[in-house]
């Protein structure tokens, strides 16, 4: 409270800028696209809100939408969002410099002059009354280096001096100055006045309290209402500044308007503040100052003097800031698409692990129609480590249905896929870690000369250590044969597998369980990749006594075989509705999510939908099934169950128990010999049982059946 027998000059707090780094970027695309060296003065918007924080001023904001749209010749003014109460919007300008040395050039005293100028005018012709916000008009000149990505830039408030100075008569909160009544009556018509959209954002108002402590506040261009009467008067506005001994800046305009257009020589103002959106009269202001200025002030042309630089570091000189790192294309386009995600772990999924997926690696055995379409869903949920496998090369029929691919791919032969992919996930997303890998997967059925068997031979060791490099490894492949080695592969390392097929209008999406020579207890206790697991370990059951889920080639009695011979133009083509690969994609992608974020991992049992009654409900992203088969003939989709089988060519104890025994002697052998992996397996033997079993029909009986006990299925 001012001392009323030494009274001091009123003090303003000033403003201060804060400015978004999403205006450079504007700034600077604006800049390339459409300015070039045009230096001309942009209009611009600032925003600002009450002080909401008693420790904290609210700052001048800049934000994107500040600057005028590339397209458009209209002011952002004319676009700005109105009646946001924590966005009450302000005209400025710009003068955005070719060279550093025109900026340190510019006449800094007549740009704020020529500012200061436009609010007299304001004040004076009475568009002050009907916007009030242009009575915070600021100034901002700047000077962008593209090359260095640094930005030389300096605000100016314009405030118009009051001479002689105005003086404090009485500055106390408002709480202590109102009534209990008063105070009440004032903080709900601030409420009202901030929750409506047509005021929220006005940021200069009348405040009435009448003789029974009611109070109503009204616009500035209201002001002849309110004269006559025996109500107290007070001119609030909404004060950035959290001080408790200073009004913010936006008063010294006020005042001078008020003392231009209605002649007062003592005002009473209230600093409006706010906590968590309510008005906060104990933080608030009630101030009652004098002011006595010169005849030769209500003379328009006649303009006052000005002030309003921004001090740096309490000194008059501009900012620089460097955003190299964050004005990267590639920073942006990492920060854009990570948005999202960090969105739904806001209310959704808070239990999301985005370091998880950002450090995963995902190796990705086919790059035609699933890969691509599995690729571009791992950059959607996070994975940044992405290597494509494929010997194929892009064919003119390609670019519809494998998204990643354009004509340029196919000309002159045809690019690798591989190659093309990984050129084009960059092109998406040059964040992204994405490697090609040109190479024929070795198949079972596909037997090999004694010249090819290097080569074959170093094949099957690259794809090993590729697979013992990544944690997930998805199955992609258009031939059941090329899955073989690498489901044997991944039962070995136990890598989460998952699988996804394709027929005409049906898909199988699956996941592969855990292999068989670990159990989730020896995992919890040793590195994932561990080789050095005990072979007597053989068994399909983990340490809680549940079997392990089948990999692709556990429903099946024969071995994988050549499936590409003697097969027509529409067998050799991978023909399926179009519709297909992005769903089978999509489900297999989030499939592996849903394995991520279980509790058991790649233990995790198999479910189907009535097992969310089972209390699995609580899992983050619901439930994880086994296999997912789809019909677009039926536009169905059931999840199913299937357990391991102790006779699996693939994931079976036995077979990957040989595969650490013997290696690529092994490999080679289930390549050229059509029934050696039956033989390994016990098929042979299972299939032999089978056939010699005799069926007794009883004949006497079906000829006296009755036709209405028979079940047509």
């Amino acid at each position: 409270m001012a001392d009323q027998g030494n009274r001091s000059l009123l003090q303003f707090a000033p403003f201060q800028s804060a400015v978004d780094e999403g205006f450079w970027h504007r700034l600077s695309s604006l800049k390339l696209n459409k300015l070039g060296i045009d230096d001309s003065p942009i209009p611009i918007t600032g925003f600002y809100a009450p002080c909401s924080h008693s420790q904290v001023s609210n700052h001048l904001t800049l934000l994107a939408e500040s600057l005028p749209d590339e397209l458009s010749e209209q002011s952002t003014l004319t676009v700005a969002s109105l009646g946001n109460r924590n966005r009450c919007s302000v005209p400025g300008i710009l003068y955005n410099t070719n060279t550093v040395e025109n900026f340190y050039s510019l006449d800094k005293m007549s740009l704020l002059k020529e500012e200061a100028k436009k609010i007299w005018e304001d004040i004076h012709t009475g568009k002050a009354m009907e916007d009030s916000s242009v009575l915070s008009r600021f100034l901002l000149i700047s000077f962008a280096d593209l090359k260095k990505w640094t930005f030389h830039y300096w605000f100016a408030f314009p405030a118009l001096l009051l001479d002689p100075p105005a003086t404090l008569v009485d500055l106390r909160p408002a709480l202590q100055y109102f009534s209990t009544e008063e105070a009440e009556s004032v903080s709900e018509a601030c409420n009202a006045w901030r929750n409506s959209s047509s005021t929220a954002d006005i940021p200069f108002f009348l405040i009435s309290v009448d003789a029974n402590s009611n109070a109503t506040i009204k616009n500035l261009k209201d002001w002849e209402t309110c004269q006559g009467d025996s109500n107290k008067l007070f001119f609030g506005f909404y004060d950035p500044c959290h001080l408790p001994n200073n009004p913010g800046w936006p008063l010294r305009n006020f005042l001078a308007l008020i003392c231009s257009r209605w002649n007062l020589n003592s005002v009473r103002f209230l600093c409006y503040r706010e906590n968590r959106g309510f008005a906060d009269l104990g933080s608030s202001l009630v101030g009652e100052t004098l002011i006595a200025v010169s005849q030769g002030w209500n003379d328009r042309q006649c303009v006052p003097n000005a002030v309003g630089w921004e001090l740096n570091k309490g000194r008059k000189m501009p900012r620089c800031i460097s955003l190299a790192r964050s004005m990267d294309p590639t920073r942006l386009a990492i920060s854009a698409a990570d948005l999202n995600l960090k969105l739904m772990r806001w209310r959704a999924l808070p239990s999301l692990n985005l370091n998880i997926l950002s450090g995963l690696k995902c190796l990705l055995l086919g790059a035609g129609t699933l890969g691509c379409q599995v690729a571009r869903m791992l950059m959607a949920w996070g994975v940044r480590k992405i290597t494509l496998l494929d010997n194929g090369k892009v064919a003119m029929s390609n670019p519809l249905r494998q998204s990643l691919y354009t004509l340029d791919d196919c000309l002159n032969g045809g690019e690798f896929k591989a190659t093309a992919a990984v050129r084009s996930l960059q092109r998406i997303f040059p964040a992204v870690e994405a490697e090609g890998v040109v190479m024929a997967i070795p198949m079972p059925g596909h037997p090999v000369s004694s010249q090819e068997e290097p080569s074959v031979l170093d094949d099957c060791k690259r794809l090993h250590d590729l697979i013992d490099s990544h944690d997930v490894v998805f199955l992609l492949t258009d031939t059941r044969e090329s899955r073989w080695l690498p489901s044997l592969l991944c039962a070995n390392f136990n890598k989460i597998t998952v699988t996804a097929a394709l027929g005409f209008d049906s898909f199988l999406v699956m996941r592969h369980g855990a292999g068989p020579l670990i159990s989730e207890h020896a995992l919890k206790n040793e590195a994932v990749n561990a080789l050095s697991v005990d072979l007597s370990d053989l068994d399909m059951v983990d340490n809680h006594e549940r079997q392990r889920l089948g990999c692709y080639f556990c429903n099946d009695v024969v071995a994988p075989i050549d499936s590409t011979a003697n097969r027509t133009l529409d067998q050799q083509c991978t023909v399926t509705r179009p519709g297909l690969a992005p769903i089978a994609s999509a489900l297999a992608v989030e499939l592996l999510v849903g394995v991520l974020h279980h509790p058991r991992g790649i233990f995790a049992e198999g479910e189907v939908s009535s097992s969310i009654t089972t209390g699995n409900s609580e899992l983050p992203l619901g439930i994880l099934p086994h296999q997912i088969r789809g019909s677009l003939s039926q536009f169905s989709q059931m999840m199913l169950v299937g357990q391991s089988s102790n006779s699996c060519t693939a994931c079976c104890g036995t077979v990957v128990s040989e595969y650490r025994k013997r290696g690529m002697e092994f490999i080679l052998q289930a390549i050229n010999l059509p029934t050696y992996l039956e033989d390994v397996t016990g098929l042979t033997e299972l299939m032999k049982s089978a056939n010699s079993y005799s069926l007794d029909w009883d004949a006497e009986s079906d000829a006296d059946a009755d036709e209405d006990d028979c079940v047509e299925i």
